[in-house]
């Protein structure tokens, strides 16, 4: 530690020279021997009290550099000082006039709250003022941020996270008390530092101060810093298109869920609310957007601008955003006035390729605000368009984030089913700026509180806007409920509501159990309270927590105080907390029973918990308050549902109007989070419907029974016959929900069977099933679907169709092969794609995987070639299609390479080369080989991640693949969060089917005669 003044009453150690030592030492005149010997023993004094100071000085030297070891090397200083700049360390000053107690580094040492995960609590941000100069020649910027801050419990440590910035000064002045006047002392009520340093084990930044702040006042906290635009996916990264051959870059924001630190200094965890103003500068060819309006905007003689942002609302720091682009913009506003621009590509906003989503953006704020009886918060709303970004979407509050392919839509070749999921995502995205940005979760671990309703709200939204779609009652059993039961039937699956503790863990919250599984719940939800209640329980939860933060039991009280104003006294929180705090899900099993005192019947229902693996069915302490909607019904008649609240493990309940020939049907339009089984009788019964008048069972049940049938059959609660049995009457199914739950099972079969000897058994099975109606409903007419035709009936009809010519050209057709033939063989000669857009994927992969290499170049070219980014996407996964190992080969390295293919499409490359039989080998062993690069560029993407491992090890069916995967995760999978043991799980379990499952599965196959219900096993 430095020494301030040499002079005798300097401080030395944090003490002042006493007035008696001073006056001993003064100088005196020589009178006396006597005189000169005290003048001796004072000289001796004092060479005695110098040599016990350089004494002192080593040992607290010693002591500094042992302590900086126990800190560790990531926590060595970077500097300190009154300013916080960078240089030597300053020894503490006692601060007695203030009776303010001075550091003490033991203190410090024994506290260390930066080496927790969590922020410490004792501080919270008010407001952000963040400027920014950002560098787009060499990809860099400079930025110093001003955070007002208010102490809440006394502390000398400020913690807060930052990560890959290099800070270059800290400080720290009194601005007064909390919600008071500022301070005014001189210097501006500077307050010393004794150290500031990174701790990147947790991403965390701590400034060391030499004196306490007091709780109740506030404090500025300023730090200027540098740092590099990424060329990764996270924090403030660049990007790249072509445009008229030259390369032209932007620069975007991603900070969700845990890197704004990489940008700026901040408290970087959702309940740390604060205001942000934000000034951009940088050069005037660019256009730079942020949440809110442009305030004012100053160019300077240098070329440069300098762009001031109005102040935000209350924000989390995770869906603050700025951009800098060369975009322009189409503009349009809502009916309350609320500026709507979509920002893109100029090329792609002259093609009008940004119109369609403008056009609905512009009807869902009202639907939005209509529904939720919430006011959209701020001026404006833009829409930002980027080459690649590391999700489909980003929220942010006024901002919104897209990848290309998830918002521009060219009508004339975009398939009805790519408009669908460009409308979901936009319908998603904007549903969050109301849950997720209005109201905020408290923390990851309730993250599903805003994903689970703005997925859900993709099937609430789209019937909003597209009636005829019917797509809450419909697609979301297949696309959401099937899907999600999937996974959350694993053993290795989790509770929708997790603990997450470390960074590493929150990416890992985001996953389908998030999404899919909490758009399940809120939709059971609301099914249970009706409509009108379920929408008065939202307005008053959005109301009560606005410009705030929530946790899941502020949701279930708000839900509870609603029911309870029309006297329906159902705790919602005692009720969902079993579905929430609890992995998994339940398998109803019904039994029809005859009373032996009375002539009528009664069932029996019990629970337990459904998991596909037997072996990990010995937890019988899971259980459910399960809300089961059961009908009677026979050949002629159905009876309306009754709703019954199963609460125990086995219940007996009597039904009206149920006989020997009655069947029951359990979960009415699926509803309900949870499979149900019947005893065979009823089973039997069951398909003996479907096969006469199956009308009378609702399209949602119908294809709910197909689901449940498959799944329950590959968990071993069913023979395996009953599923191929039950779809059977398929032949004479005209709705297309049906079919495609039929369509996913057979799929699922498909993989574990298409390298097994007898597959021709199964694959002539499903042509059997198949050809009837697919001659019927025969192949789309060429025409280009225009926006209007959105509005048409045919919706599902077109679904239907294209559905079964991809079955039919998937499992080899004849017919289908020389249609997709023909067609691939007419655009090469024509140089005109006469393709209908619903079928293109369909034809070309097709084409591809039965036509020479020639065919497979003309795609890649037209790949390159082509502006329209839905068509790219299917160009892409055509290429997939091929039989050839070299061209395989010679596409999965491609993906690597940015320039050829966009990062995030590189994931659908591996996946699709894995699909394909003939590159199932290929992709696995390219991604075990490539392993370090693909984590290195999507490890901290976690959800990306999980998706490329699923994708490839989800057709892995041998025990020699499972051995391969086992050698892998022990060898190398480190950072692969949860998904590598759930991919273990899946392959153990086509592994177990093929041991206990497939020769009954053939042998039904070898003894069905027809396609009727006679044939029963």
């Amino acid at each position: 530690m430095g020494l301030n003044d040499s002079s005798p009453g300097a401080m030395r150690n944090g003490r002042g020279l006493s007035e008696q030592w001073a006056e001993s030492v003064a100088v005196r005149p020589r009178t006396s021997e006597r005189h000169m010997t005290v003048h001796k023993r004072l000289v001796l004094a004092f060479a005695l009290s110098i040599l016990t100071l350089i004494v002192v000085t080593v040992v607290a030297v010693v002591l500094g550099v042992r302590f900086e070891e126990c800190v560790g090397p990531d926590e060595a200083p970077v500097g300190a000082g009154d300013s916080g700049s960078r240089g030597p360390g300053v020894s503490p000053k006692s601060n007695g006039s203030r009776g303010e107690r001075v550091w003490d580094r033991g203190e410090e040492e024994a506290g260390q709250p930066w080496r927790r995960s969590r922020l410490p609590g004792s501080l919270r941000p008010r407001h952000y003022d963040i400027v920014l100069a950002i560098c787009m020649d060499n990809f860099t910027f400079s930025g110093e941020v001003s955070i007002d801050i208010e102490c809440l419990n006394t502390t000398r440590v400020i913690v807060l996270h930052a990560d890959r910035l290099q800070v270059e000064r800290v400080s720290v002045t009194t601005e007064g008390v909390a919600g008071g006047r500022a301070a005014s002392r001189p210097g501006g009520g500077a307050i010393r530092i004794h150290r500031h340093f990174p701790f990147p084990a947790n991403q965390m930044y701590v400034v060391v101060l030499h004196r306490e702040l007091k709780a109740n006042r506030s404090y500025r906290l300023n730090i200027t810093f540098d740092a590099a635009i990424e060329d990764e996916l996270l924090g403030f990264f660049r990007s790249s298109y072509m445009l008229q051959g030259e390369r032209h870059y932007l620069a975007v924001t991603q900070f969700s869920p845990t890197h704004a630190r990489k940008a700026f200094p901040c408290f970087d965890e959702p309940i740390y609310k604060a205001t942000f103003s934000l000034s951009l500068r940088h050069d005037a060819q660019y256009t730079s957007l942020s949440n809110m309006p442009v305030e004012s905007s100053r160019p300077a003689e240098d070329g440069l601008l300098t762009r001031r942002f109005a102040r935000t609302p209350r924000m989390s720091t995770y869906y603050l955003a700025w951009a800098l682009c060369n975009f322009t913009y189409r503009e349009t506003h809502s009916d309350s006035g609320v500026t709507i621009r979509l920002y893109a590509r100029p090329d792609a906003i002259a093609s009008g390729a940004g119109d369609y989503a403008l056009h609905i953006t512009k009807r869902l704020l009202g639907f939005y605000q209509d529904y939720f009886k919430v006011q959209y918060s701020l001026p404006k709303l833009d829409l930002l368009a980027v080459p690649k970004h590391p999700y489909a979407a980003m929220e942010n509050w006024g901002l919104s984030v897209f990848v290309e392919q998830k918002i521009l839509l060219d009508a004339d070749v975009s398939s009805s089913s790519y408009r669908m999921e460009l409308t979901m995502v936009v319908i998603h995205e904007i549903c969050h700026q109301w849950f997720g940005d209005l109201v905020t979760p408290m923390w990851w671990e309730d993250v599903w509180l805003k994903e689970g309703f703005a997925h859900f709200f993709e099937y609430v939204g789209t019937d909003f806007l597209y009636p005829k779609w019917n797509m809450e009652k419909q697609r979301f059993l297949t696309d959401v409920l099937h899907e999600v039961m999937l996974l959350d039937g694993l053993s290795s699956s989790h509770p929708i509501s997790q603990e997450v503790q470390q960074a590493t863990d929150i990416d890992r919250v985001f996953d389908w159990i998030a999404y899919k599984k909490g758009a399940a719940l809120i939709r059971m939800l609301a099914n249970v309270m009706g409509q009108r209640l379920f929408r008065k329980g939202l307005n008053d939860y959005l109301l009560s927590h606005m410009y705030g933060n929530a946790a899941r039991d502020d949701l279930w009280k708000k839900l509870s105080q609603a029911m309870q104003s029309e006297g329906r006294d159902i705790d919602i929180g005692a009720v969902m907390d079993r579905w929430t705090l609890q992995m998994g899900y339940p398998v109803l099993t019904i039994s029809k029973n005859q009373s032996e005192q009375l002539s009528t019947h009664y069932i029996t229902v019990s629970q337990e918990h459904f998991l596909y693996g037997q072996e990990g069915r010995g937890n019988h302490s899971l259980q459910w308050q399960v809300p089961l909607t059961v009908a009677v019904g026979n050949e002629s008649w159905v009876c309306s549902e009754t709703l019954i609240w199963i609460h125990n493990k086995t219940e007996r309940h009597w039904l009206v109007e149920m006989d020997d020939k009655s069947w029951l049907l359990g979960n009415i339009n699926q509803t309900g989070y949870f499979r149900v089984n019947y005893d065979l009788q009823n089973w039997k019964l069951l398909i003996q419907q479907l096969h006469t008048r199956p009308q009378l069972i609702s399209v949602g049940n119908r294809a709910g029974l197909i689901d449940d049938a498959f799944n329950l059959a590959r968990a071993g609660y069913l023979p395996q016959g009953i599923p191929l049995q039950l779809i059977g009457y398929l032949p004479e199914e005209t709705s297309f929900l049906p079919w495609h739950a039929a369509s996913r099972a057979l799929y699922q079969l498909d993989k574990l069977l298409d390298r097994t000897d007898d597959y021709s058994l199964f694959s002539d099975y499903v042509l059997k099933l198949v050809a009837s109606r697919y001659h019927h409903m025969g192949w789309p007419s060429n025409v280009a679907n225009g926006e209007g035709d959105v509005l048409l009936p045919s919706y599902h009809t077109e679904e239907l169709q294209r559905e079964l010519i991809m079955l039919a050209c998937s499992f080899g057709n004849k017919q289908c092969h020389r249609q997709a033939v023909a067609y691939i063989s007419d655009w090469i000669s024509s140089n005109k794609n006469r393709i209908p857009p619903n079928i293109r994927d369909v034809v070309y992969c097709t084409g591809v995987s039965l036509m020479d290499e020639d065919v497979w170049e003309f795609i890649w070219m037209k790949f390159h070639s082509s502006k329209a980014v839905s068509e790219k996407k299917i160009l892409l996964e055509a290429l997939t299609c091929s039989d050839n190992a070299f061209l395989l080969n010679r596409l999965l390295n491609l993906s690597l390479t940015s320039e050829l293919v966009a990062e995030q499409d590189a994931i659908d490359v591996i996946i699709h080369v894995g699909r394909n039989p003939q590159g199932r080998r290929l992709a696995w062993s390219f991604f075990r080989d490539k392993w370090d690069v693909l984590n290195a560029r999507y490890g901290e993407a976690l959800f990306m991640n999980s998706k490329l491992i699923s994708g490839v090890t989800e057709f892995l069916t041998t025990e020699e693949e499972l051995d391969e995967l086992n050698h892998f995760i022990q060898s190398s999978g480190v950072g692969a969060g949860p998904a590598l043991p759930r991919a273990l799980e899946i392959v153990e379990g086509n592994v177990r089917w093929h041991r206990l499952h497939r020769r009954h599965f053939y042998q039904w196959l070898r003894k069905v005669p027809s396609l009727t219900y006679a044939t029963w096993s």
